[in-house]
């Protein structure tokens, strides 16, 4: 006799809460099909299904979501970055406390050493005809990041060596949830031929179809659930052995709507802007904003987060205020809406060299104008670079492109190539290959939790007020 296991998933939503209303219709019709059919299936989701850009998962610290999940009747979860990194510690230990589903993470541990309840490392199964299934969970490793917030991520291999022989010996398939990116799953493939599934996220990789690598299929369904991917095992109970495995994407952006998870959003964007609707200051003359020249508004963010920090000088892109603020009371809704970014502020050492570096590149027509998509950004372009404690004279080439003549201090000194500067900025400028010389600086100091809004409400309340 051959028995089918099916598996929905979804990874990487970004709380894009305009599509989760196809997700919960596409899960509820998929889901009753099978059991109308007496066949066995289960829902999973593969970590940053939070992301606190939305007002909605800023009001409800992400417990909106997992009501969310609950209602579409989710039955394993993994956490991914946004989840983990994006939240405090004690929001993040109580997110899951009202799931009606299993979390799994192996490489997860609390550094005060109380573990929460809802944690596990792996998680067992059995379907009515008796087949095994081990899960197993695994998140990205900033842990820059968690070790602040009262978490460590450990490696992903050493959490699957930790685990996988007794998983081995205990079920008969195997089925790794991975929010760790395409590069690494492919790596695991390679190395551990007891997995039977990844199914993946973190790095936004749509596979229409499962790649294979040794004995292992690849999955994953891009971002912000455009597409729900379908795993298709097939069991043979007189082999007693796996005789297939297949994976699949569908595009459902055009499925039809869930009405009632559609009101129910509706109920919680209600409720976000009750909780989020507290005056934070009121303003006598409206605030406007610019992304290419200086505005009176940015320049002080940048002086806030240069003294907040305690940094020898701050710079900021002018692109992380999204709108201007009318006159009247603004609230912190309206402060969410024009800088909704997870970026927090942090603090990198560079020598005068790598810093008369950083800033010529950052005032290049490329830099100002790049539509940069992640690394927290949520903005439409990174815009013109804001400095505090710095003076950057600039001048013009015949062909209107802008170049750097001299970076001065706020001494009216130049800069010393050789010297080390403590230089605040966006924890943007850190990931990726924006900045190299931040990226790659040796002292990074992160501030968490607090996200630049909240070095933007106090820039409100000291300046504008």
């Amino acid at each position: 006799m051959e028995e089918k296991l099916y598996f929905n998933y979804t990874n990487d939503l970004h709380s894009n809460f305009e599509q989760w209303p196809r997700v919960s219709s596409y899960l509820k019709e998929s889901k009753a099909l099978r059991k109308q059919k007496g066949e066995s299936s289960w829902i999973i989701d593969i970590g940053d299904h939070v992301d606190r850009s939305h007002p909605i998962t800023e009001a409800s610290m992400g417990k909106s979501n997992i009501k969310l999940l609950n209602d579409a009747g989710y039955d394993f979860v993994t956490i991914g970055n946004n989840e983990g990194i994006t939240l405090s510690h004690q929001d993040l230990y109580h997110l899951y406390d009202e799931a009606n589903f299993q979390v799994v993470c192996a490489n997860l541990n609390s550094t005060d050493q109380e573990e929460p309840p809802w944690l596990n490392k792996t998680i067992k199964i059995e379907t009515v005809n008796g087949v095994k299934i081990g899960f197993i969970g695994l998140t990205a490793p900033f842990n820059a990041f968690y070790e602040l917030l009262g978490w460590h991520i450990s490696p992903e291999f050493d959490a699957l060596d930790n685990h996988i022989v007794e998983l081995e010996q205990s079920v008969d398939i195997i089925i790794l949830m991975s929010h760790l990116g395409i590069s690494v799953d492919q790596e695991i493939a390679r190395r551990y031929e007891e997995i039977d599934v990844i199914i993946g996220g973190h790095t936004h990789h749509l596979l229409r179809k499962a790649e294979s690598i040794n004995n292992t299929i690849i999955t994953a369904a891009g971002k912000h659930c455009s597409f729900i991917g379908e795993v298709i095992l097939t069991w043979d109970h007189h082999q007693k052995k796996l005789v297939k495995k297949e994976a699949y994407t569908t595009d459902i952006t055009n499925k039809a709507k869930d009405l009632q998870t559609e009101q129910m959003i509706q109920e919680m964007q209600v409720e976000a802007d009750k909780l989020l609707g507290k005056t934070v200051v009121h303003l006598e003359q409206p605030i406007e904003v610019s992304w290419f020249t200086n505005s009176p508004i940015m320049q002080e963010l940048t002086n806030t987060l240069r003294n907040w920090t305690k940094a020898d000088a701050a710079m900021l892109n002018a692109g992380l205020l999204l709108d201007r603020l009318p006159a009247g009371a603004v609230t912190y809704k309206d402060i969410h809406r024009i800088c909704p970014h997870p970026i927090n502020p942090v603090v990198v050492d560079l020598k005068g060299d790598e810093l008369i570096e950083v800033i010529r590149a950052s005032l290049t027509k490329d830099f100002m104008e790049l539509r940069l998509k992640g690394f927290g950004f949520r903005g439409e372009l990174l815009g013109r670079m804001m400095f505090s404690g710095l003076k950057v004279e600039t001048a013009f080439h015949r062909d209107g492109g802008e170049y750097v003549k001299r970076v001065l201090l706020e001494n009216g000194k130049q800069v010393n190539p050789d010297h080390t500067y403590y230089i605040a900025t966006a924890d943007t400028f850190t990931f990726g290959r924006l900045l190299p010389e931040i990226a790659k600086s040796n002292t990074k100091q992160y501030f968490v939790p607090e996200f630049l809004r909240d070095l933007l409400a106090q820039t409100l309340r000291s300046n504008f007020s």
